[in-house]
């Protein structure tokens, strides 16, 4: 009689303990979604603000020039990486997380109201560029943060499967700029009505959906690896503690370099080639795109989850192994086909392989590193190999292209993924050998 009396207590402790951490799970989840949304808007609809802020009649040129600001987010994302990792490190995680999305919001507001060119004159593309750095420190310091608070506030039987929603709403983000750039093009503005002012809107529903983020991450409670932490060892946050951990930080530089390069060309390349390469129509593109993104937002959470049953190293050497050999084949064949649906499924079988590093990248480098250091370890050195394997995979493709040897590009993502794979197969396997209970 006592037993059963007790069985019920005890289910619902941990069923309250799992509601606590789904809500926590969800609300960081969702600030991520915003920032990525915010993000990925400035290259959805560069089309159509192009001409407000860079004037002359080559769109070339204004592309160009829209890129030039675009790659400038990326050299920013380190100076992020430290900054949020520092405040994460050293006075919580939750603050962290929520200046990031406030950051962020500021940063599309400004976009949202910034004159045009014809109006203020050279001042619209510096206010452009200053609104981008904003976003590009942002987005430094959310991967780092997120990465860990979602690893901390998991259970650690179930971390690999929460920790992936981190690339569920990275992609979600993507995916919501699409819709917003679908339901203006297709259902309430002309093409003339989204050039002279309809390019505003998607700034102003991210200020508003990042201010929504932010008051609910003001709300979220503190991992308890930061409180036991702050009790062992003062906070520091600093680059000198972080460096007693050379070996930890080498590895989220190796381990990271092929997945974002791989990354970024099944994301944000993929529209331009299936486009300009494989020749598919813009409609056609924005659907073929969406179908892939909806498939690998689907694949993180099951990958996510097998690593918490067969570990992480078996889905990175995975990755690694299947990206080595079938990216060339993969792309070649791509590039000859003219059908939509072959091409939609052939992307989705470039997923197959690479969401064995998206879904789990997150929690094997925050189990890399102790608690005190954990958000800035996981953020500046994945923060600094983004910005030179991962927001350069788009301009090293479409230079290859610009030569006439696109081709190149292929064994070049191939190249880089492998020298990853060697890295994977020589790591210890974070899922066994943790450092999530280390607080020194």
């Amino acid at each position: 009689m006592t037993e059963q009396a007790i069985k019920p207590a005890s289910d619902h402790i941990d069923i309250a303990d799992a509601r606590r951490r789904i809500k926590a799970i969800f609300i960081g989840s969702i600030g991520n979604l915003v920032e990525w949304y915010d993000f990925y808007a400035y290259t959805a609809f560069a089309l159509y603000f192009a001409p407000a802020f860079f004037p002359g009649s080559d769109p070339v040129v204004q592309q160009l020039n829209v890129a030039v600001v675009f790659a400038a987010t990326f050299l920013m994302r380190p100076l992020g990486g430290w900054l949020f990792g520092y405040l994460a490190d050293h006075f919580g995680r939750r603050i962290s997380l929520t200046l990031s999305v406030v950051f962020m919001c500021f940063g599309s507001l400004i976009i949202a109201l910034t004159p045009t060119y014809a109006t203020i004159g050279f001042a619209a593309p510096v206010i452009l560029a200053l609104a981008r750095v904003i976003e590009g420190l942002s987005l430094g310091g959310e991967y780092g943060a997120s990465a860990t608070y979602l690893s901390e506030v998991a259970d650690p039987k179930h971390r690999g499967f929460y920790s992936s929603f981190q690339y569920v709403t990275l992609i979600g983000g993507q995916l919501t700029a699409i819709i917003v750039l679908l339901l203006l093009q297709k259902v309430f503005l002309t093409p003339e009505e989204l050039k002279a002012w309809g390019w505003r809107i998607p700034f102003a529903i991210g200020a508003l959906l990042a201010i929504f983020a932010a008051v609910m991450r003001r709300g979220l409670h503190e991992t308890e690896a930061f409180e036991e932490a702050r009790k062992v060892v003062k906070p520091t946050g600093s680059i000198t503690n972080l460096l007693r951990y050379p070996r930890e930080l080498l590895l989220v530089v190796g381990l990271t370099a092929g997945g974002t390069a791989a990354f970024y060309t099944f994301t944000t390349y993929m529209q331009t080639f299936v486009k300009l390469s494989v020749g598919l129509t813009e409609d056609q593109t924005t659907f073929v795109i969406f179908g892939t993104l909806i498939f690998a937002t689907i694949l993180q959470p099951i990958y996510g989850a097998i690593s918490d049953k067969i570990g992480r190293k078996p889905l990175l050497i995975f990755f690694g192994v299947a990206g080595t050999l079938a990216t060339v084949p993969l792309l070649m064949t791509l590039k000859e086909t003219k059908s939509p649906f072959v091409a939609f499924v052939l992307i989705c079988c470039a997923w197959l392989f690479v969401a064995g590093y998206t879904s789990i990248n997150a929690v094997v480098k925050a189990e890399l590193f102790p608690t005190n250091v954990r958000a800035l370890g996981v953020g500046l050195p994945y923060a600094i190999t983004v910005s030179v394997f991962g927001g350069t995979a788009p301009a090293i493709a479409l230079y290859f292209k610009s030569i006439g040897h696109e081709e190149w590009f292929y064994f070049y993502l191939s190249g880089i993924i492998c020298l990853s794979l060697v890295i994977y197969a020589t790591m210890r396997d974070t899922k066994h050998t943790s450092a999530m209970h280390r607080h020194e």
